[in-house]
Parts: structure tokens; sequence; C-alpha cells
């Protein structure tokens, strides 16, 4: 066993995990015994006005170095033997990369991996699959806050696709009142709409899972407000099924809302607040769009990926 440590540099969040991971002979990354040894998360905003500036702000760079000095002590604290640190969707839209990656490597001591939206898909399948009780094929979508992922497998992915749809995108793009107006949540949905028929075209399967897996933390807060949480609690978010229904209510509730209640609202994170709304429009139009009754949330996702591809090797 080997302890490794990953670091998602998400558009909206800042996340580590530490773990200690198994692989059996002549096992694979999703055979891995892994034990969750830290587990952290940071709204920081990197992807703050990427989609219109297309340049990560100085601003946003420090907010996530901030993160990843305390993050570099706690994994050389915890002794872990190999880390990883992934950049998604802001990152790769950024035309000042270079200069994120050099604070990161700086704040880290490792340079970041900008990967490819096919990769993270691959990562977030591979995190949570492995080890899933429930019917398979599934489909798995990961909300992000610059892209959204989908992807359908068994055992490993046979179609995936990544889209520059997310949370912070959706937000900044559309739903520029307080609290929305109905025609900017109804454009925001008709686009999202628009962007979902193209998904289907490409990966057609995504209509046929057994199972419909949600990831990040736009489906973790849904979560958390349906059951109204008084703070986050892993146990009663991971395996919770949002039904349709109520995933429709909390979207209702939470668009015509001002700003300063959903910060109140029991179970939302108060920095999420600003950018659940564009997060809901993803989640909704996937029940609406694919035809599922229900989602299954996962907390487990690309960290969980990666933490099993480092053990694998």
């Amino acid at each position: 066993m080997i302890r490794v440590a990953a670091v998602d540099l998400g558009t909206n969040s800042t996340r580590l995990l530490v773990a200690d991971v198994e692989v059996p002979e002549g096992g694979g990354a999703a055979d891995a015994r892994v034990v969750t040894v830290e587990r952290l998360m940071r709204i920081t905003r990197l992807g703050e006005g990427v989609d219109a500036n297309r340049r990560l702000a100085p601003a946003a760079i420090e907010r996530v170095a901030v993160v990843l000095r305390e993050y570099r002590e706690v994994i050389e604290r915890l002794g872990a033997t190999a880390v990883r640190a992934t950049a998604t969707s802001a990152a790769r839209d950024a035309q000042n990369r270079d200069e994120f990656v050099a604070a990161v490597r700086d704040a880290l001591g490792v340079a970041p991996d900008i990967i490819p939206g096919e990769e993270e898909a691959a990562l977030s399948f591979l995190g949570a699959t492995a080890g899933l009780d429930a019917p398979a094929p599934f489909l798995v979508v990961d909300i992000g806050g610059g892209s959204t992922e989908f992807v359908v497998g068994t055992t490993e992915p046979e179609g995936l696709v990544s889209i520059d749809v997310g949370c912070v995108r959706n937000t900044e793009t559309y739903l520029h009142s307080d609290p929305p107006t109905p025609d900017e949540l109804s454009d925001a949905v008709v686009a999202m709409r628009d962007h979902l028929i193209d998904v289907a075209r490409v990966v057609p399967g995504v209509r046929e899972a057994a199972t419909l897996v949600g990831l990040a933390g736009t489906v973790a807060a849904v979560a958390a407000v349906e059951q109204g949480l008084p703070a986050y609690d892993r146990d009663r978010i991971h395996g919770h099924r949002i039904t349709k229904r109520a995933a429709e209510a909390v979207f209702r509730d939470l668009a015509t809302e001002s700003l300063a209640d959903r910060r109140l609202e029991p179970g939302l994170e108060p920095e999420r607040a600003e950018v659940i709304v564009g997060g809901c429009i993803v989640l909704v139009s996937v029940l609406r769009t694919f035809g599922y009754d229900e989602v299954l949330v996962s907390e487990s996702d690309i960290l969980d990926g990666i933490v099993r591809s480092l053990a694998a090797g």
C-alpha cells in the first residue's frame, strides 16, 4: 500500500485527496483498495471572468496559490510519496496559463497537468464507478465550473465527451440579475438543451444507461439542500438519490431567491450560492433531456480516479 495525493484545480474549487492505495497483484486501477486519509475542498473561483477575457485573473491565481500552500503542508505532514495535480477547464481556456502553471509549481512544489476534457472524463468515470453498488451501464455526469463531462460505460469508458458548459460559465454568460429573470433562465435552459442534443449525437448511449451518476459540487449541493443538512455530511450525500421532482423543486426555489437569501439556504455553502443556479440548470436539463427519473450522487470523482491511477502506475 502506498500513500498518494491528488489535487484538482477546478474552475470553481481547489480540492485535495490524500489516500492509501493498494493495487492487488495482476489488478488495475479499478481494482485498487482506497482508504481516504484526508479530503479537503476550498472554493477559489479560478475561472472567474475567463469565459469573457480568456485570461486567469491575478487575484484568482493568488486565491488558488494560498490554498495550495496549505495543501502542500498537509501533503508533506501526511507523507504522500506521489503527488499529481490536474487543471481543467479554466486553465485550458486561459491565454496566460503559463503564469498559472508557474504559480502552482511554486506553491505546491509540483507542476499541474492541464488535461484535456476527455482525460478528465475518463478519470472521473474511474473514480465514480469503481466499487459502485448500482446497475450498469452508467452515465457519469461531472458538472464543473467551466465544463461538464459525460461518460458512458460499464467497467471502463465506452463513449465520452466534454462540453464547455458549467455552473460558473452559465452564470457569467446568462444569469446577470439578482435573482435571475425568467428570460435569463429560459435562455440558459434553451442553450443547455442544444448542447445536450449534441452530446447525444456524439455519445448515443447517454439515454440508455441503467444508472445516472452525478458528480461534483452542484450535485452534492442539491442533495444537501434537498435534505436540509445543517453542515456538509459526506455519509448523507454520497449514495443519495435525487429524484427529478426534487431536483426541479430545488432549482425552482434557488432560482427565485436573491443571492443574499441563497447564502442562508440550509445545506448550501455560502461561497457556492452565486453559481448554484447555473449548475442546477445543467443537472435539471440532463434529467429532462435524457429522460432519467433520478440521479445517484457520488462523492468519489476525478480525485479518486487520480489516486487510483497513481497507484496503478
